[in-house]
């Protein structure tokens, strides 16, 4: 069995694909935020509708963008302890490689702030473009239906490499302003 699950966006999806490559369950809630304190209960009570234990699965794949930074880390994070805990590999899936499993000669296109998007076409570099430049493209599926792509093409790949987030650009934050508490020597 193969769990995989998905936080690049604002929600929390997750799908199981049984062995013989069907979805047996799967997923999603939309959420801007909160995806850390919602992914493992959501992913307990996929694995108990399916009547499976974490002992079932076999690798993990795991959605490592395009997309928020902090969604990013929370789902890569989680499929590498996972991992290493179960002893099984976690493979990393980018958004677009999950639209070219369905699609393979697409342009896929991933939403991204500031009116625009990431645009990779197949086997070229990621870019972001402004939206208008996306308008033919093939966008990801509904947030469940993403995580069974992630799944089926984590069925097929190398495990050779742990996940890592796929980064197109800088991130938004900007270094805290304020200054860190004193420390305080021989108290």
């Amino acid at each position: 069995m193969i769990l995989a699950f998905d936080t690049s966006g604002p929600y929390c999806a997750a799908a199981l694909l049984g062995s013989d490559g069907t979805v047996v369950a799967s997923a999603s809630e939309d959420m801007t935020r909160g995806q850390a304190e919602r992914l493992f209960p959501m992913l307990d009570a996929l694995l108990h509708e399916a009547g499976a234990d974490w002992s079932d699965l076999t690798r993990i794949g795991v959605g490592i963008g395009p997309g928020n930074f902090t969604g990013i880390r929370i789902s890569v994070s989680a499929a590498r302890g996972l991992a290493l805990g179960l002893g099984i590999p976690a493979i990393g899936v980018s958004s677009f490689e999950a639209i070219h499993h369905t699609n393979p000669q697409a342009i896929a296109a991933v939403p991204a702030p500031r009116d625009q998007a990431y645009l990779c076409a197949p086997g070229d570099t990621p870019r972001l473009v402004p939206l208008a430049d996306a308008t033919a493209a093939h966008l990801p599926p509904a947030p469940a239906q993403l995580a069974a792509s992630i799944a089926r093409v984590a069925q097929h790949k190398s495990t050779d490499q742990r996940p890592a987030p796929l980064y197109i650009r800088q991130a938004d934050a900007a270094p805290s302003r304020t200054l860190p508490p004193v420390l305080l020597d021989g108290c």
